[in-house]
C-alpha cells in the first residue's frame, strides 16, 4: 500500500525518507516513485508526495548488533 507525504517547507529527499521510511538509504526508492520531482532539491511546502512500501527485513539480514 502507497502512503502519502505532504512536504513541509525546507523538506529534502533524505529528510522525507528518514521520516516517511525509516532510513534516509530509501531516497532512491522515494525519488524514484515522485520522478516528476526529481529536479527538487528542497520541497516548498504542499507537493503531495507518494511514499513506496519498505521491505521488511529479517533478523538474518542484520547486522548482529541490530538483531532483536
Amino acid at each position: 500500500m502507497n502512503n502519502r507525504y505532504l512536504s513541509i517547507s525546507g523538506d529534502m529527499w533524505d529528510v522525507i525518507a528518514l521520516k516517511t521510511m525509516g532510513s534516509e538509504m530509501h531516497k532512491d526508492k522515494l525519488m524514484n516513485s515522485n520522478r516528476q520531482y526529481r529536479t527538487v532539491f528542497i520541497f516548498p511546502a504542499g507537493i503531495e508526495l507518494v511514499i513506496p512500501d519498505v521491505p521488511v527485513e529479517t533478523a538474518a539480514g542484520l547486522p548482529p548488533w541490530r538483531r532483536g
